[in-house]
């Protein structure tokens, strides 16, 4: 039995209906998971001696606007013991009602769910932490969701020097 197998069957025997979907891509393997049970499988993945998952090494978010439910969470969880990478990926309708934190299993989740909330705007239930980390505190909106509105200047080149250098705050009318 190869990893990817082990774990599905690990997941299944203690969460039996928590596993929505499975998705193997060029080696990787996606496990899309009930959000209700993500602290559970965490706490599983991590404990399990026979799947060692100890090290989380990212949190992000995807926005698929319009598509419904909107946003998917994804884990990304590696086993030094077995050399092994696997992803989890949760489904969130309302990013006011994201998955639970799992700052208790791993503490750096913690920061990484910060990031989530800061960029995209998917609060992760019981993580009071949740502050701006790379915005300032006034600022309105999460930038990384597709409906955020772009604001940006045109880049200079050497074929467009002067139209953008009279655009300057320094510029003189």
């Amino acid at each position: 039995m190869n990893a990817d197998q082990r774990v599905v069957e690990k997941i299944k025997a203690a969460f039996p209906d928590a596993i929505e979907e499975t998705n193997d891509f060029r080696g990787e393997q996606t496990l899309y998971i009930n959000k209700k049970h993500v602290k559970g499988i965490c706490q599983l993945l991590k404990s399990d001696p026979d799947l060692g998952y100890k090290f989380l090494s990212d949190i992000c978010a995807d926005d698929f606007l319009p598509e419904f439910p909107r946003f998917a969470v994804n884990y990304h969880l590696y086993s030094y013991d077995k050399n092994h990478r696997l992803r989890l990926r949760t489904w969130v309708e309302d990013p006011e009602e994201g998955p639970e934190t799992i700052a208790s299993v791993w503490a750096i989740a913690s920061w990484l769910e910060m990031e989530v909330w800061d960029l995209m705007g998917i609060r992760f239930k019981g993580n009071t932490h949740l502050r701006r980390l790379f915005l300032p505190e006034d600022w309105q909106g999460h930038p990384l969701r597709k409906d955020y509105p772009l604001g940006y200047e045109e880049v200079q080149f050497s074929f467009n020097w002067e139209e953008i250098d009279a655009k300057k705050p320094y510029a003189k009318d």
